[in-house]
């Protein structure tokens, strides 16, 4: 597997576009791993600091998620050096998809990503700049429909990545009209989890739980983990954190969710930031989420959960693992060593699923197929994994190999 993976990494990209804002310092980069299949899909995301060699990273774990969510697409992905914060943020974009809209239509799909919308940002502004919907390229690229099968098709694409989830088994309140988009990775990063005890024996109910992170994806998988039965025992996150040792209430989390501010965790029992981040890696658990940046977590705090009975990870966050490493760093090989660790491209596919999903010729809108789908890719994942690997180790790395194979 190693072998393959330095192979991998260290093979150039196919194609580099690079862009400097003419009215502010903002730079952006599109790196294409591969026209795999044609075309090449990847998100868009915006952080002050961002360099080249990140959104790199991203688009060879993008090619990997294709080998489990579909489409058998190359990787991609897109990345903004500039503060998101800013006022001007939205004239940037605007003329960054101006700018990048000629690959939107040919062979690149994008959506949204750090610090970027997919519905009120990317879409919209997309649109402006001629582009029928940001997965187009990867229309024209990869499945070269007739025109006809485009317009259907996007249509599906564009109604199903924005519709407003029914069921109150997946939205934590219907009345909020919460989205397909807000909540699918969240879900899947749970469903991951329920996944691998069905598979490998056990279940998640009664099992404690924390998570690192309480935006979109943290929240949502909280909230889904919480529904199994699992109890949520701690949560972190950069305004601070919760510890409670017997778990909080269903209820509890759910109220949680929807007090978050943005992409906050909000309550009026919050603890500061350094001392949750004291306490939490040494509670005892078995589920752990990292759901915040990637790149956090080091060998120390690793090593405090998985003497704490740590038993399974899902990660939210691409590569959440403080290694240099684009993929299987040191950090990740000494915990796929020892616990079973569910690798990103896996636990966190559901966005990238859900498009492969609506890009399929004419397929059911309801809740409960959307998820359902979600679910089923996950779980022919784990169980390829399983078939090549019994052992409750050794996960990420099998998961790699099977990746790789198709790729190289």
């Amino acid at each position: 597997m190693k072998e393959l993976l330095k192979k991998y990494e260290n093979k150039d990209p196919e194609i580099v576009f690079n862009w400097k804002d003419p009215e502010t310092y903002a730079e952006g980069w599109t790196v294409i791993n591969s026209l795999r299949g044609g075309a090449a899909g990847g998100g868009t995301r915006m952080r002050n600091g961002l360099d080249m060699n990140e959104v790199l990273s991203l688009a060879k774990t993008m090619e990997i998620k294709f080998t489990v969510s579909g489409p058998a697409i190359g990787g991609a992905k897109s990345g903004i050096n500039f503060d998101p914060k800013d006022s001007r943020k939205k004239g940037v974009l605007e003329r960054w998809y101006a700018a990048v809209s000629p690959l939107l239509k040919s062979y690149y799909g994008t959506g949204g990503d750090l610090n970027v919308d997919e519905t009120h940002e990317v879409i919209p502004i997309t649109e402006e700049s001629g582009v029928w919907h940001p997965q187009e390229g990867v229309f024209n690229g990869h499945f070269k429909p007739t025109e006809a099968d485009k317009i259907n098709r996007i249509g599906q694409l564009r109604h199903g990545v924005i519709k407003v989830i029914e069921s109150p088994y997946y939205s934590p309140d219907i009345s909020r009209k919460y989205t397909v988009a807000d909540m699918i990775t969240g879900f899947g990063v749970a469903e991951a989890v329920k996944q691998y005890y069905n598979i490998y024996g056990g279940s998640v109910k009664g099992k404690r739980a924390v998570i690192q992170g309480f935006g979109n994806v943290g929240a949502a998988a909280a909230f889904y983990l919480s529904q199994m039965g699992a109890k949520i025992v701690g949560i972190i996150d950069i305004s601070g954190g919760l510890i409670n040792e017997e778990g909080f209430t269903f209820e509890e989390i759910t109220n949680l969710f929807l007090a978050k501010n943005g992409n906050t965790l909000v309550s009026d029992n919050l603890i500061p930031f350094d001392e949750a981040n004291e306490k939490i890696w040494t509670i005892e658990t078995e589920i752990f989420a990292p759901c915040a940046a990637s790149r956090l977590i080091t060998l120390h705090q690793i090593d405090q959960m998985i003497d704490s009975s740590l038993e399974v990870i899902s990660c939210g966050a691409n590569v959440p693992f403080a290694d240099k490493e684009i993929f299987f760093g040191p950090i990740m090989e000494h915990t796929d060593y020892r616990v079973s660790l569910i690798p990103d491209f896996i636990s966190n596919c559901g966005m990238a699923r859900v498009f492969a999903y609506f890009m399929e010729r004419k397929v059911q809108m309801t809740d409960e197929a959307i998820f359902n789908d979600t679910s089923n890719t996950i779980k022919k994942a784990l169980e390829k994994v399983y078939n090549r690997n019994q052992l409750k180790t050794e996960i990420s790395a099998t998961a790699y190999e099977i990746a790789l194979n198709q790729l190289i």
